[in-house]
């Protein structure tokens, strides 16, 4: 224990002096372990690191990173979450595509092309995810979303410095601000790349996911067309219907689904780009927002336009709330269908066992034999975290405050959240799961002809009272509906036989 205790102020009196060290040099601002974000290991040799300067003063900066200084700082200040919680690299990519647009529209009105060009090229690597190393920061920081535009702004003006021969953290010849981010604000490049990222995760993500279990779930319905099953209200008995006919809605509903996320989307392809601080397109020149959005356009494919009104692109985030929204609906929809499936499933003794689920994987670490419908498990839980995921949203979305809503990170980040996890588990249900599936026609004979709920095509020929007595009698009693009507003496057999028919039961005469 003495040893111990000896060890550990011995560790810490080393601790204290490397801290002097730290303190006693260019750095002032900062503490101990400030500038070992990256490797704890480099914190005792200056040759590591390069000053460099933001409005605050000097920090060091780690030498093989192209960020600057406001990142170091930021990451000093927002110690939140680890690397779980990194801007979501779909936004970092989106910035890259917004930079490179920006520069050659800048170019166009007279930015220095050697210093345009450096910065498309530098931007063309942040978008194609070959930097994605140099973005450390967290969602969780400023609201506005401006310490990951400097991030940006600083891994492409260093790399752009790099590729013209210049000395990393210069400044010179491609300056973070007066460059890279030249006639832009945070608060209008942020709700861009925001809507960058957002569609396209839509149209890579989500729709094609969305369509995939929309197609295989068509191929069940035509499938299961011929099959006649007992119908369920309340989760009690009701009257029949095809297996199609019920696959049928379930088609129906991502069909809907895929509409809704569509219809979101022409908001989500307006960009604040052009409004800078507060909506008025400060320090900008006439048409560069329009110039901005086509140049986006034609880098993503995507119909992006320029917002017909900066203040409300910047001050309200409402388009990402209907975005959000619309994949609520989609969350709702999935968790129905996937209940619906995983108790029609149920047994496959004990249960409805209507469904025969592909069995994937062991279901219990105790009960052998034991297979769990697992798909169903996941993208139910896919649901619900997308439904948090617009709590959030919609709270983010409310809190737009005078000229600048300041929820942008956390809106972007649980709307991107929202759109890969339904994208994802509708192909991992789609595959695994739906493809799979087969009707029990055995059991679902079974349960058809024990329903009581066939008494309903008595109705239009022996009336509503009698059809229920035939029904509450069968039930007590443990018998059929047919030895029930004749024992009554409500009906012959034989007209038992020509009305109550299940095949004819399935829609308007």
């Amino acid at each position: 224990m003495y040893r111990s205790a000896r060890n550990l102020q011995r560790f810490n009196a080393n601790l204290w002096k490397l801290w002097a060290v730290q303190r006693s040099s260019t750095v002032r601002t900062i503490s101990p372990a400030a500038c070992v974000l990256h490797n704890p290991l480099r914190m005792a040799s200056s040759e590591s690191y390069r000053i460099e300067r933001d409005t605050f003063g000097e920090l060091k900066v780690p030498s093989d990173k192209y960020y600057g200084a406001q990142t170091v700082r930021s990451t000093m200040n927002f110690k939140i979450g680890g690397v779980t919680e990194r801007m979501p690299v779909q936004v970092i990519k989106a910035f890259g595509i917004l930079k490179k647009a920006a520069a050659e529209v800048n170019k166009d009105y007279g930015l220095d092309p050697k210093i345009a060009d450096a910065i498309v090229k530098a931007a063309d690597e942040v978008a194609a995810g070959k930097l994605d190393d140099h973005f450390p920061l967290v969602v969780w920081q400023t609201g506005s979303g401006t310490q990951t535009n400097m991030n940006v702004n600083e891994v492409i003006s260093n790399r752009a410095i790099e590729i013209l021969g210049g000395e990393l953290g210069s400044k010179d010849p491609v300056h973070p601000n007066d460059h890279v981010n030249k006639s832009q604000s945070s608060n209008d490049t942020f709700p861009t790349a925001m809507h960058i990222a957002a569609a396209t995760e839509v149209h890579q993500v989500l729709l094609p996911g969305l369509q995939t279990l929309h197609d295989a779930l068509a191929v069940k319905a035509e499938a299961f067309k011929d099959i006649i099953k007992i119908g369920r209200t309340h989760t009690q008995d009701a009257v029949p219907l095809s297996l199609g006919q019920e696959f049928g809605g379930y088609v129906q509903q991502v069909k809907y689904s895929i509409a809704r996320v569509k219809a979101a989307m022409p908001r989500v392809y307006e960009l604040a780009a052009g409004g800078t601080a507060v909506g008025t397109g400060l320090n900008t020149r006439i048409g560069f927002a329009e110039k901005v959005a086509d140049k986006v356009s034609a880098l993503t494919g995507l119909p992006f336009v320029t917002a017909p009104n900066k203040f409300e692109a910047l001050a309200a985030h409402d388009a990402l709330v209907e975005l959000s929204g619309a994949l609520n609906t989609v969350a709702v929809s999935t968790m129905k269908i996937a209940n619906d499936i995983r108790f029609l499933g149920s047994g496959p003794r004990s249960g409805l066992g209507e469904l025969i689920l592909p069995e994937n994987e062991p279901g219990s670490s105790i009960m052998p034999g034991k297979v769990n419908p697992t798909q169903c498990e996941a993208i139910t839980m896919v649901a619900a975290q997308v439904m948090g995921n617009h709590v959030a949203v919609t709270i983010g979305g409310s809190n737009g405050h005078f000229e600048l809503n300041v929820f942008k990170p956390m809106i972007i980040k649980n709307v991107l959240h929202s759109a890969r996890l339904l994208g994802d588990a509708s192909v991992s249900f789609s595959n695994n799961c739906v493809v799979g599936i087969e009707a029990n026609t055995e059991r679902i004979s079974k349960l058809m002809n024990e329903s009581l709920m066939l008494v309903t095509a008595l109705n239009p020929h022996i009336g509503y009272d009698k059809a229920a007595t035939i029904a509450k009698t069968a039930h007590k009693e443990g018998s059929t509906l047919k030895a029930t009507a004749i024992k009554l003496g409500y009906l012959t057999e034989e007209q038992f036989e020509q009305w109550v028919r299940p095949q004819d039961m399935l829609g308007p005469k």
